[in-house]
Parts: C-alpha cells; structure tokens; sequence
C-alpha cells in the first residue's frame, strides 16, 4: 500500500482518474469536490470511498493529500494547507505549471513533505465523466523537487507514479515550464486561434468540407477554459517566448510561399516531416 488514507482534491478528470488507478494501492480514499452532483457520481460509481465538499474536513485525517485542482486553486489550498493539518502531512499536486507551486511549496511549513508533479496526458474533455484510470499508463510523469522534498515525499511521488503504471521525470520547475509552453500551452493556444478563424470565414460550407486534418488541429481548442486561462496566466512569461519564436517559423514559411521559392518550400516541408518522423520515433519507439 502507498498509504493508508489519501486525499485527493478535485475530482474531475485528472483526479477522478487519479483515484481510479490508484483504488488497489491505499486503503481509502477521501474525495473533495464543491460540485454536489460529481461528488455524487464519484460515491456512486466507486471512484472514492468518502467524499466532502469541505477542503478543512478533507485533509484533517488524510495521511497524504494529492491537489488536482486548476493551478491557481492549487496555490490557495497549499496557502490554507496549514491551517486545516498544523501537524503536516505529505503533499503532492498535479497542476500544470510548476514555479508558482514550486514557490508555495517553499513556503509550506517544516512539518510539510511536498513535491510538485506533473502528469503529461489527458483528454480535451472535462469532468469525472471522462475519467480513466488508465490514462497514465506509459506517459511521462513530471517530478519537481522544493525546500519541502525529503526522502519520504519523494519516495510517495515515486510510488504513486509506479504504482499509476507511468514514467517518472525529474525536472527543475522552470524547464519544467519552458518545455510544456512548447509542447502543450503553445499547441493549444495555436488550436484555439485556428478554431476561431475558421468559424469566422463567412461561408456556411466551411465546417462540411473539413475533414481530418482540422479535426486533429482544431481538437485541443474543446479543452476546459478555465483550467487553460490558469495555466496560460501562470506560464505567461514561458508562453510568450514560445509564441514570438513559433511567429517567426510561420513568417519564414510565409514568405518562401509569397517568394513562389519551390526549392526552399520543398526543403522546409520535408525537414518538417523529417523532424516529425524523429518525435515519434524517440517518443513511441
């Protein structure tokens, strides 16, 4: 057993999926979720054993407590952590940003034991609807140390990343932060911009002639709103940086289509599918 009593916060997908791969590893586990009818849904289909819409309730008992909330509520629940557990306990957060939290945790007092995380998956779908205790399989799990990382809360991150059938990767917060603006917050920002543009175009035949290719682009713009507007204000600076060197790939290939360069076009496509041909062969084999 991972633990005996764990506390996660946020049932939603990311925690309700959470609890369900890790049913087998703790003896109970307490569900916190202000939303009455996913608290409901999460007693009745098994995703935890109790549930409470009390955060203070949650946590007083809880041995160790996981928050899967939107990374802005994360910073607020580690600020009233203490108040709620002065005696401390182990801590472990899933937000999507890191150097915010990798701070709050700092600040945690000595009787703490935090370490900051990361799972790098999920749907474009929200809710405890959507949960699977799968999800986690075999995708990399972000581990961030602080000044509250000891031996025995990185050994509860470790083992509940074991135990969840994912890939622990340790990273320093700010590279942690750097690297998802590029890979996720960027992606994402892209897919809205584009969504928006297309329903734009005036013409009622725009969404009948799309077919997979803006499907597979546009996906990520069906992501929740209110978890990317605090992860793209957490990640702003990070983003940001992305966004102005992503503008400057797109005016590069701009203008070798304005210039009609067959030559340089070909070579800039074919070093992309190239590239592409790398990522999938380093990250699935």
């Amino acid at each position: 057993m991972i633990t005996k009593k764990l506390c996660i916060v946020g049932l939603g997908l990311m925690g309700g999926s959470l609890a369900l791969a890790l049913r087998e590893h703790v003896d109970t586990i307490v569900g916190v979720e202000r939303h009455a009818a996913t608290r409901q849904l999460a007693l009745q289909n098994g995703v935890v054993d109790e549930v409470t819409a009390d955060f203070g309730e949650g946590v007083s008992e809880a041995d160790a407590v996981i928050l899967a909330t939107p990374v802005k509520s994360i910073l607020q629940l580690l600020a009233e952590l203490p108040k709620f557990r002065p005696e401390g306990c182990l801590v472990l957060d899933i937000g999507s940003t890191k150097a915010a939290i990798h701070h709050a945790m700092d600040n945690l007092p000595p009787q703490f034991q935090a370490v900051g995380g990361h799972p790098m998956c999920g749907k474009e779908v929200a809710g405890l609807a959507a949960a699977d205790g799968r999800l986690f399989a075999g995708q990399t799990f972000v581990l961030c140390r602080n000044g509250r990382t000891q031996e025995e809360a990185a050994a509860f991150a470790l083992a509940v990343v074991q135990a969840i059938g994912a890939n622990s990767l340790w990273l320093e917060p700010e590279r942690h932060d750097l690297l998802v603006a590029a890979v996720s917050h960027l992606p994402y920002s892209v897919s809205a911009v584009l969504m928006r543009h297309v329903a734009a175009i005036p013409d009622e035949f725009v969404f009948p002639v799309s077919a997979s290719g803006f499907r597979d682009v546009s996906r990520l713009a069906g992501s929740d709103p209110q978890m990317m507007l605090d992860i793209l204000l957490t990640n702003k600076t990070a983003v940001l940086q992305q966004m102005a060197q992503y503008r400057q790939q797109l005016t590069a290939f701009m203008t070798l289509l304005e210039n009609e360069d067959e030559t340089g076009l070909r070579r800039w496509l074919a070093d992309a599918q190239r590239l592409h041909t790398q990522y999938r062969r380093e990250k699935w084999g």
